[in-house]
């Protein structure tokens, strides 16, 4: 009865972190819906990103879309990676994370949903459009020309709005993944984890889904949450094994003794050779 009725707690908090998450995808698809109709300002504030970055001298994103188009497959693995990694990662994430480390669990979890309402705010706020449906950039939709992709025609897509460039999702979540992970891992080797939100960056911009502004932007907002939240505390990261309690000697106490007694010395035979004459 017990491990039965401690399954089903488990299963109802399990659907009740579902639950979340789902309102959060949701609220999050809903909120880029309402600045559908933008477009014009979405793509005026397009142009005024690529100029903003030639300012700041950050490198044009067509150096790292051109060595792409030089071959089909990487176009299409970086296509891939954006399609199929962002959500199935974060997802693996928080599940391992929620079986494993719960307290980090919920960490991420907080910084997830905090970043995703940031960010609606911004989308509402600043409507972008992509570099490749801004035509000063002369960058190519990647994902249309060679797929696998994960949107249509601008004007017929309901499932999505991609006007809502600002900031990039896909390399907020993939550093907070990166970070959590890299938390509750050990070794070196732990660092590896942020080769994901590298990478993503990467791709986000080879791919001409967002400008290099973008992801700053997510990474500042993301800084900025995980430095309000508290953190959890960190796992022992090299932690030692019990072993047997080795046993303690067993001490024998001397015998009590309750007295000394005299004894009768028993002469011998040296002893009546050395007494002087005359004592007996």
């Amino acid at each position: 009865m017990g491990g039965g009725s401690t399954s089903g707690g488990a299963l109802r908090r399990a659907a009740r972190e579902l639950a979340l998450v789902a309102v959060l995808f949701l609220a999050y698809k809903a909120g880029r819906q309402l600045v559908a109709g933008r477009d014009g300002t979405a793509l005026a504030n397009g142009e005024r990103i690529w100029w903003l970055e030639r300012v700041l001298h950050l490198p044009d994103e067509a150096l790292v879309q051109v060595p792409l188009l030089a071959h089909e497959l990487p176009v299409r693995l970086a296509n891939s990676y954006y399609a199929y990694v962002h959500f199935p990662a974060t997802v693996l994430c928080l599940v391992w994370l929620y079986l494993r480390r719960p307290a980090h669990y919920r960490w991420l979890r907080r910084a997830l949903a905090a970043l995703t309402g940031a960010a609606m705010v911004l989308h509402v706020c600043v409507p972008l459009a992509p570099p490749r449906l801004t035509a000063l950039t002369h960058l190519v939709d990647t994902g249309s020309r060679y797929g696998p992709t994960v949107y249509g025609p601008p004007d017929a897509d309901q499932l999505s709005n991609q006007y809502a460039a600002m900031p990039s999702l896909h390399v907020g979540w993939a550093l907070a993944v990166a970070v959590a992970l890299v938390a509750v891992t050990a070794g070196r080797w732990r660092w590896l984890w942020l080769a994901h939100p590298l990478v993503t960056m990467i791709v986000v911009v080879g791919t001409g889904n967002h400008y290099w502004l973008d992801g700053f932007v997510a990474v500042v907002l993301l800084g900025l949450i995980l430095a309000a939240l508290p953190r959890p505390a960190a796992p022992d990261r090299h932690p030692v094994p019990p072993t047997a309690e080795s046993p303690r000697p067993h001490v024998v106490p001397p015998p009590r003794r309750a007295g000394r007694r005299r004894t009768t010395k028993v002469p011998t035979a040296a002893d009546v050779r050395l007494r002087p004459p005359g004592r007996v």
